[in-house]
């Protein structure tokens, strides 16, 4: 281990070391996210808006397009998670972020000379979510050698939080880029914003600790059974992906419904609905400033099971809003679903952290999302159902009871006995061998 790292290591052990915003590294890393989770947000609006707009792509071409999107996720997230517990977390990231370049790249550079095709959008999409796969797991797993085990808490509410803010702010600027430079052209941004994470990382000089050698015969397949094993295995985080996936599922519900319900129910104007559904993002910035604080007092474990039973428990509010200013209702009831989501989910992401074997990280973490990520289609499809059969609000109460029960999986576990996340495992514990 390098000097530097057993430092922080070492800090983590005993005290939570200095704040965040001295700590160069992670502000380093902070930054570039920063950006490029504002670029992608960018993509979002102007990737569906070139198929529509300049290749007249049908509404089951849009549809394939945005499946190809996270495809990924559903396909290659179990081996890269073993993948990534093998290599330097940093080069994985930086070989990521050039490659997206690139890639996305290609897009406005096709465009120019008037060769841009589907076919070029699918591959786009599918190869970027690739990408995006390998770097999410190694993010998730790298933070953790960057600062203290105490401050985890303090350095995923601020990723968080860029993250909702690029969810604020990001398609408001997309559309604005595409308003000046057309489609093809916002999407540069979004290619030169993994220059900048890019650039950000390498300006980053903690390094890691270099990953454990393993077995000449050791298969990839062991590997990613191990990291199954140790998530399944493990009392809390098992009860924690429960949690995490049935409340995933039903938010699935909530987001197909939700648009429907704005316009056909409660007669909003189209151009006002992204003004409604902003209160999610907002919600989940406020999530991700209140988390650190909130944890502290109430404990950063307790705190796991009350965002989901308590926090979150006004969310039901939006399925009683009415037409006119009854519509504030439904603000209010998304916003409390952002941003108790967003409480849970640095709880819950900051704890995994704390408990998993560096070794077991990459894997742990594209275990997690391989399960909770896999509900979210499901509760789409789910959603269209059961608002045709029983009707648009009455799905949506459905869908926002199911998210708020889900939080019983993590009461009903060892959680509840606790207050604060306990000390990581050693290295050497029987479960990190698999």
């Amino acid at each position: 281990m390098t000097e530097v790292a057993e430092e922080a290591r070492d800090s983590g052990a005993g005290s939570a070391g200095p704040g965040l915003w001295r700590q160069r590294d992670f502000l380093l890393l902070w930054s570039g996210q920063t950006v490029s989770e504002t670029g992608s947000a960018v993509t979002q609006v102007a990737l569906p808006l070139l198929a529509v707009v300049a290749l007249r792509a049908s509404t089951f071409e849009v549809g394939l397009l945005t499946a190809a999107t996270t495809l990924a996720f559903a396909v290659i997230a179990l081996p890269a998670g073993a993948m990534v517990d093998g290599a330097a977390k940093r080069t994985v990231m930086l070989v990521c972020d050039v490659l997206r370049l690139v890639i996305i790249g290609t897009v406005p550079v096709a465009a120019a000379f008037g060769v841009l095709t589907m076919t070029q959008l699918y591959v786009v999409a599918v190869a970027a979510g690739v990408c995006s796969v390998f770097f999410d797991v190694a993010y998730q797993s790298y933070v953790p050698s960057l600062v203290p085990a105490a401050r985890l808490m303090d350095a995923n509410g601020k990723l968080g939080t860029t993250q909702a803010f690029a969810q604020l702010g990001g398609p408001g600027l997309g559309g604005g880029l595409v308003g000046l430079f057309g489609a093809a052209g916002a999407m540069t941004a979004d290619a030169l914003s993994y220059a900048v994470s890019a650039a950000s990382l390498l300006g980053i000089r903690t390094r890691e600790e270099p990953p454990p050698a393993r077995p000449a015969d050791e298969t990839l397949r062991r590997r990613i059974a191990e990291g199954l094993k140790f998530v399944l295995g493990h009392g809390i985080l098992r009860k924690v992906v429960a949690c995490t996936g049935t409340a995933n599922l039903f938010s699935g519900m909530s987001t197909a419904l939700a648009m429907v319900f704005l316009v056909r129910v409660l007669h909003v104007r189209p151009a006002l609905t992204g003004l409604v559904l902003a209160g999610a993002a907002v919600g989940g910035i406020a999530g991700g400033v209140f988390a650190g604080r909130l944890a502290e007092r109430i404990g950063s474990a307790r705190i796991i099971w009350v965002s989901m039973l308590v926090f979150s428990a006004p969310q039901v509010v939006a399925a009683a809003a009415w037409r006119g200013w009854g519509v504030v209702l439904f603000a209010v009831g998304w916003a409390v679903t952002g941003f108790s989501a967003m409480v849970y989910n640095i709880a819950q992401l900051s704890y995994r952290q704390s408990v998993t074997p560096p070794e077991l990280l990459g894997r742990m973490n594209a275990a997690v999302r391989w399960v909770v990520w896999g509900t979210l289609p499901v509760g789409g499809v789910l959603g269209g159902l059961l608002g045709t059969l029983i009707g648009v609000r009455p799905a949506l109460w459905v869908a926002f009871a199911g998210s708020w029960a889900a939080g019983w999986f993590v009461f009903f576990s060892p959680l509840r006995r606790m207050r604060d996340v306990p000390p990581p495992e050693p290295v050497s514990a029987p479960a990190a061998t698999g």
